[in-house]
């Protein structure tokens, strides 16, 4: 059976892969980005993200996978879940963890970019 609320997102980061699966590895990130989820690793991926067992406000999966691509990574997020107890309708459920997602994942990827202007590749490492 489909759960009521499947979302799922696709957001380039010129960032390397190693950076981003570790700051999602953080179970401070988790908190932050879902304070009204209790997210379980299910399987760490390593390099190629972890997937969580959703509790709280709903139930069932969520997953980061990162795609290594170019000079940095393409993060899908993937949630797939169903209200828990008395929560909010799917529909509003659905919209505010897409917004919520969104203004997060463009926050980090605005931090991590050091407002590299688009088409110029990602610096190396300072030495």
């Amino acid at each position: 059976m489909t759960p009521s609320i499947d979302l799922m997102d696709d957001t380039f980061v010129v960032a390397d892969r190693a950076e981003l699966a570790a700051y999602f590895r953080d179970p401070d990130t988790c908190r932050a980005w879902w304070p009204r989820l209790r997210l379980t690793v299910d399987e760490d991926r390593g390099l190629k993200g972890v997937r969580w067992v959703v509790a709280g406000e709903l139930a069932g999966t969520a997953e980061i996978w990162l795609e290594r691509w170019r000079d940095g990574a393409v993060v899908h997020w993937f949630l797939r879940a169903d209200p828990s107890g008395a929560a909010r309708s799917p529909g509003r459920l659905r919209l505010r963890y897409t917004r919520e997602y969104k203004a997060r994942v463009h926050e980090l990827k605005d931090r991590l970019e050091h407002g590299r202007a688009a088409g110029v590749p990602r610096l190396p490492p300072a030495r």
